[in-house]
């Protein structure tokens, strides 16, 4: 399936004003462009980037986070999902709180001033956003990774993320073999990992590397995300032999 940038637009509720804006800033590419005419086209892989994006917008993260978080390498989808549904589940019951005292105030009952407070949502999201920042921002890491990942597609996006998930298979694959971390064929596995980061976003050090794996573990959003698609304990095995690697 794909859709021409007003049938995008049409679709997602956003303008194609907006679209040709989010492809200037990086943020969101078009899957394809007519070399004849210049027609924008959009294909399903587009699609779930710009929910991505519109999650994030219902958050009021701006534009420019947007783009670091899901840029990153070290994006994790389901974690990120996580975490939206909690500060959008704050945003709903302050809605929720106002809504009734409104319907108080109606009924000329005093409403109490706090009802207004929204101190607990912009505390959680703005430590999103710091954490955000404190990972991906302000590195020599994060400039690479987004100069190079600028041209990037909506196809782009995907042969990479379906190579960095085959990336993660193999280590379970060596877990379930009862293949030890330090073992050559594991060793082998972290190399490619290291190189596969290096080609699609930035030069990965045994620096860098090391804090990934331990990243894995220490961050419990990723831990469950990587355990949760390719078993128990892949975390931890990754941990391990990329600590044995960068030693």
């Amino acid at each position: 399936m794909k859709l021409h940038i007003r049938e995008f637009a049409d679709l997602t509720g956003v303008s194609v004003r907006t679209l040709h804006y989010y492809d200037q800033i990086d943020l969101l590419k078009p899957s394809a462009v007519d070399a004849q005419n210049g027609y924008r086209f959009y294909d399903p892989s587009a699609l779930e980037r710009m929910q991505e994006i519109l999650f994030y917008r219902e958050l009021d993260f701006p534009l420019k986070e947007i783009r670091m978080i899901l840029s990153s390498p070290d994006y994790d989808k389901q974690a990120a999902l996580q975490e939206q549904k909690r500060l959008l589940t704050l945003k709903k019951e302050r809605l929720e709180r106002l809504i009734s005292a409104l319907g108080s105030a109606m009924k000329g009952e005093t409403v109490r001033m706090d009802v207004f407070d929204n101190k607990e949502f912009e505390e959680k999201r703005a430590q999103y956003a710091k954490e955000a920042k404190q990972r991906w921002g302000h590195t020599d890491a994060y400039r690479e990774n987004a100069a190079k990942t600028a041209a990037y597609s909506a196809d782009k996006w995907a042969q990479v993320n379906a190579g960095m998930d085959g990336k993660m298979a193999e280590f379970a694959q060596c877990k379930a073999e009862g293949l030890a971390p330090d073992s050559s064929d594991a060793q082998a596995v972290v190399r490619r990992w290291q190189n596969f980061i290096t080609d699609n976003f930035y030069t990965c050090t045994k620096e860098i590397l090391a804090g990934l794996g331990e990243m894995y573990v220490s961050d419990e959003r990723f831990r469950a995300n990587i355990d949760g698609r390719h078993g128990d304990g892949t975390a931890q095995f990754m941990r391990e032999a990329i600590e044995v690697y960068c030693r």
